[in-house]
């Protein structure tokens, strides 16, 4: 059974930090692709952070400079580094773990729960 443990969230004042990790069990983890996205109520899920397999990296341009995505495969979890959090970071953060698979490119993902990460002004 696959599953995805975020977490780290909490509550942090605007500029301070957190370190959120998502830990991986079920999965060959290091041939996934891992991904932070963050939802709020009513609105769409947006990618925030992803690492692929070889270690490349791409944000999204409202986290560029200070958000850092990592992996450690020995220990099969995916982190993201927040630093100079805002109120609009506010949000609830999930894991994806996806690949692509067979010659059709079928997108095999998982989610996990999430996690909130709630920034005070």
């Amino acid at each position: 059974q696959v599953q995805l443990v975020e977490s780290g969230g909490g509550l942090v004042q605007a500029g301070g930090s957190l370190r959120l990790s998502c830990s991986a069990s079920g999965i060959i983890f290091s041939i996934y692709t891992m991904g932070w996205y963050r939802q709020a109520p009513g609105k769409q899920r947006e990618l925030v952070a992803a690492i692929t397999r070889g270690g490349s990296t791409n944000y999204a341009d409202s986290v560029k400079g200070r958000f850092t995505i990592s992996r450690d495969n020995a220990k099969d979890t995916v982190y993201l580094q927040m630093n100079s959090l805002q109120p609009e970071d506010t949000d609830v953060y999930y894991c994806k773990a996806d690949r692509v698979v067979g010659p059709q490119s079928y997108v095999m993902d998982y989610w996990g729960k999430g996690t909130l990460v709630t920034v005070s002004s």
